[in-house]
């Protein structure tokens, strides 16, 4: 008889947890979800008169902050390698924002080529440079190489853009106050510069490449800084958390898990407020060299965790 009744008190514990737990993350939902956007971007900044561009602005973040910088106004570049998705991307947000100032170029970041004829274009037809937003990038690859024998994640996340940011910097410095906005990752902390085996020749994984490529983009934005004192351009970092996009492509399990624990993903829009914030915020005119990223809860403004220089 004791037996059976330690047995039906187990069996109505079993079944109270069954029905409490879900009752429980239904009503902690809601506050799970904004725990999970973080932070907005509230300046009211505009940007008529304003030339930026963004790379990779056919989707994701980078569509959701050329949508932002078109609204406020800004003449926005958009720099892509697939044209045919750009141009949509583009229609888009002009017929969203009524900004009919909104460019598709091409720019492959897996081709140093690229990259030069879209500065060699961009500097001919543009006579101001005030935000370039280096957005773009991949992760996860299968072992590749760019064009010019790069492994892709050092490539593109970070070779492409160091080599495009300095084929631009004479005219950002001639636009200033100007902006250059580094789209990192807290990947970053996994990363290491391996300069006995840069492009993987030796050893390669895919999520350490993206790590290391992170970390690059990190250093990237402190050396910048420090070299643009004193000329009214600054270079900020960022990690825009972990979003709905499609950067994790390339992954069949990551691509699985994305969809799976979607809930707990910030949207795109969610995903670039940090980006947008550190291309607009008035308070930012003369900070450089920082990390920033927006802390969950935190409405007010981003987190600095510190200055990326030692």
């Amino acid at each position: 008889m004791e037996q059976a009744t330690g047995m039906l008190s187990c069996w109505g514990v079993a079944l109270g947890a069954a029905v409490s737990v879900p009752v429980l993350l239904l009503v902690a939902a809601p506050y799970i979800r904004r725990y999970v956007a973080g932070g907005e971007c509230k300046s009211p900044a505009r940007l008529e008169g304003k030339v930026a561009i963004v790379t990779g602005a056919n989707t994701g973040i980078g569509k959701e902050t050329a949508r932002d910088l078109a609204r406020r106004g800004a003449r926005v570049i958009v720099a892509c390698r697939d044209i045919a998705k750009a141009e949509a991307a583009a229609s888009e947000i002009r017929a969203d924002t009524g900004n009919q100032q909104v460019i598709v170029k091409k720019l492959d970041l897996a081709d140093t080529k690229s990259i030069r004829e879209f500065a060699e274009k961009f500097l001919a037809e543009e006579k101001e440079l005030h935000i370039l937003i280096n957005n773009a990038g991949v992760m996860l690859c299968p072992y590749s190489k760019t064009a010019d024998g790069f492994e892709m994640h050092l490539g593109v996340n970070h070779l492409g853009h160091f080599l495009l940011t300095f084929l631009l910097l004479e005219r950002l410095k001639q636009s200033a106050p100007a902006r250059i906005v580094n789209v990192s990752s807290l990947a970053h902390h996994g990363g290491q510069i391996r300069f006995h085996d840069l492009h993987g020749e030796k050893s390669y994984n895919p999520g350490l490449a993206y790590c290391h490529s992170k970390l690059a983009n990190v250093l990237f934005t402190r050396e910048l800084a420090r070299r643009l004192q004193g000329t009214k351009v600054t270079a900020n970092a960022l990690h825009p958390g972990s979003v709905r996009s499609e950067l994790v492509r390339h992954s069949f399990v990551m691509s699985w898990l994305w969809k799976i624990f979607s809930f707990f993903l910030k949207t795109p829009w969610e995903g670039a407020q940090t980006s947008v914030y550190c291309a607009v915020a008035e308070e930012l005119d003369s900070v450089t060299g920082q990390y920033f990223s927006f802390t969950p809860l935190e409405q007010k403004g981003p987190v600095v965790p510190g200055s990326l220089g030692g």
